[in-house]
């Protein structure tokens, strides 16, 4: 790949734009660029914190290969599905968080906007960097992701501190030994009780682990004492780092000892700089922080994720060493950690402190959707998440988009569409009467959030109209509440889930149908009116419909 204009260069594509007068929705540079990369997915052996595990993984890569882009640039990605294997699986890829404006098609959202790539085939994605900031892409076939398919995504654009040095992605993730098809028939078992518990913790894709605690009889190589994550610090120097919740279910408190954090975005949207010594990040949350190296230069101090007390772990503690530039970095770090006690709420900081850089007003909803989340068990005894009243499942071989493009909007209860038309903003009122935390995310937009806190919504005051917070996944405490807003213009069809992979197994999420007639239409096709199917999609559902009438497919959970 091409990495002129690129971290480092003397001139950059955004000019004059910064993240306080430029409205980063709008006024994205015309660059001219595509960035372009190879993906291969198949299956290998890694023992990130010393256990051997079977994965599936981008490049033999975990985690996976950094994409990097300029604001304004276009991304092409051409993904290879080498689960050859067996059990053969289909795959796909989400560019969480990127908006696909007039672009559903690259969502990548199989059973909603492709059919899954089939093994021993491919698919290009074609998308533009809208937004600026850090992200990730991981697999939306099922849980799959969490079996090690995901991968860090950088937009260099404007950004609102001093930094003088961008130490790059940082993945924060819980970690489950077994593989993930056996954690989703233990969640979709009969009279599973709803609690999955991972094994460990990493940073980066490292962390050590105690052999000792494996259960009895499990005879699987494991080492003790793996290697850890190391960062290096330059004193006096200021660090970016950009850290991302790619975990199943866990709720990471992120810190460094003896300093200070200085948060400078949350997801793709730069926010007014506040200090703090612990961040709070759930699944699919991104938060960008900038550190002044202002201790010893001779110092070294750790790096810490814990997981929350609401979520569920055998070893909740990850480590990750920084060293400065005189440090010895073959010693451990002797650092104290900040005294600030877990909250038990698992909720992101308060909404009165995270303010946009770009002031952005709210606009008045078009519609109002209660959607509330509940459990509960079917015929079969099999624990259900439902949002809105429904656990939804899809149909790999007959993508929503599909339906809808052959203006087919008689949509079967289980696929938990709602369609809302011409309406141009959706406020969603979210209520959580469970004991359970959830990551809310929206695709295809970035979310005002409007509320957050304990038990159910009662009309408080929405926190600062004149300029919300913005961002495309919340966390919604236990017995707590969440509004947001959606501006509904961008068409397509888009889902609004849980980012907990077990709860989305298990039915937890539903499909936004925005703009209708315009999907049907043929936006941006140049073809007027009437149908128009991108070739890419067509066949890649053909290819699945082949392999699918070869083998048959253990969809177990929703597919999501």
């Amino acid at each position: 790949m091409s990495t002129d204009s690129l971290r480092g260069s003397f001139s950059v594509p955004w000019g004059h734009r910064t993240s306080h007068d430029s409205n980063p929705y709008t006024e994205a540079p015309v660059t001219q660029r595509t960035r372009r990369y190879d993906f291969n997915i198949s299956r290998g052996v890694i023992a990130p914190d010393g256990y051997e595990k079977r994965v599936i993984l981008v490049n033999g890569q975990f985690p996976g290969p950094l994409i990097e882009a300029n604001w304004g640039d276009y991304i092409e990605v051409n993904v290879h599905n080498n689960i050859l294997d067996q059990p053969q699986e289909g795959t796909s890829i989400h560019w969480h968080g990127f908006l696909q404006t007039r672009n559903v098609w690259d969502d990548g959202t199989p059973g909603v906007s492709q059919c899954p790539i089939a093994p021993g085939k491919s698919f290009t994605y074609k998308f533009r960097a809208e937004l600026y900031g850090t992200s990730w892409y991981h697999s939306h076939y099922s849980a799959q992701y969490a079996s090690g398919l995901f991968g860090p995504i950088v937009v260099y654009g404007p950004h609102n501190a001093v930094q003088d040095i961008d130490l790059g992605p940082i993945f924060v993730s819980d970690w489950w030994h077994e593989e993930y098809y056996a954690t989703v028939k233990k969640v979709m078992s009969p009279g599973f009780e709803g609690r999955a518990f991972s094994d460990n913790n990493l940073i980066n894709g490292r962390m050590n682990f105690n052999c000792s605690t494996v259960d009895a009889g499990d005879t699987t190589k494991c080492s003790n004492n793996a290697e850890l994550s190391k960062f290096k610090f330059q004193s006096g120097k200021a660090h970016r780092l950009r850290f991302i919740n790619s975990g199943a279910e866990g709720v990471q408190r992120i810190s460094i000892d003896e300093h200070t954090m200085t948060v400078i975005a949350n997801d793709f949207v730069e926010i007014e700089p506040y200090d703090t010594t612990v961040v709070t990040l759930g699944i699919g949350q991104r938060v960008d922080v900038v550190v002044k190296a202002n201790q010893n230069p001779t110092g070294a101090y750790w790096l810490r994720s814990n997981l929350t007390s609401c979520s569920n772990a055998k070893q909740p503690f990850a480590f990750a060493a920084i060293y400065y530039d005189k440090a010895n970095t073959k010693a451990k770090p002797v650092s104290t950690p900040w005294d600030v006690p877990d909250p038990g709420t698992c909720a992101n900081d308060d909404l009165a402190l995270t303010k946009p850089s770009f002031p952005i007003k709210l606009p008045e909803p078009s519609w109002t959707q209660n959607m509330d989340i509940s459990v509960t068990r079917n015929s079969s005894g099999i624990l259900l998440w439902q949002f809105g009243g429904v656990a939804a499942r899809v149909d790999y071989n007959s993508p929503t988009l599909l339906q809808v493009k052959n203006n087919n909007f008689n949509f079967e209860p289980e696929m938990n569409v709602m369609n809302f038309g011409g309406n141009s903003s959706i406020r969603f009122i979210v209520n959580n009467p469970t004991p359970a935390p959830h990551p809310m995310h929206a695709h295809g937009a970035n979310m005002y959030i409007l509320s957050a806190g304990p038990g159910n919504y009662t009309n408080t005051p929405i926190v600062r109209p004149e300029n919300p917070m913005r961002r495309d996944v919340q966390m919604v405490q236990p017995f707590g509440h969440v509004v947001v807003q959606i501006d509904s213009t961008n068409p397509g069809v888009w889902p609004f889930h849980c980012h907990i992979a077990w709860h989305a197994s298990a039915g937890f999420f539903s499909q936004m149908i925005f703009q209708p007639d315009e999907i049907i239409r043929g936006y941006g096709s140049g073809s007027g009116s009437g149908p128009f199917v991108p070739p890419r999609v067509s066949q890649t559902c053909r290819d699945w419909d082949a392999f699918t009438k070869k083998v048959v497919l253990d969809q177990i959970d929703s597919g999501f």
